[in-house]
């Protein structure tokens, strides 16, 4: 991958993480089962953590 492809993924997963947070807090306002949101959440900072690293030593 080249620094745009990186950048472009990064703010792929940035969305996709506003998207699943805002669902993960309409789950808990009906008592509604999060623990596979949550799971995504985490891999999604896994997924940013890596990509900035590599992005990084660019």
């Amino acid at each position: 991958m080249n620094k745009k492809d990186i950048e472009y993924k990064i703010l792929e997963l940035k969305n996709e993480y506003l998207q699943v947070q805002d669902n993960l807090e309409k789950l808990e306002y009906v008592n509604g089962n999060i623990r596979p949101l949550e799971n995504r959440l985490s891999k999604i900072e896994e997924e940013l953590k890596s990509l900035n690293d590599i992005l990084n030593k660019l």
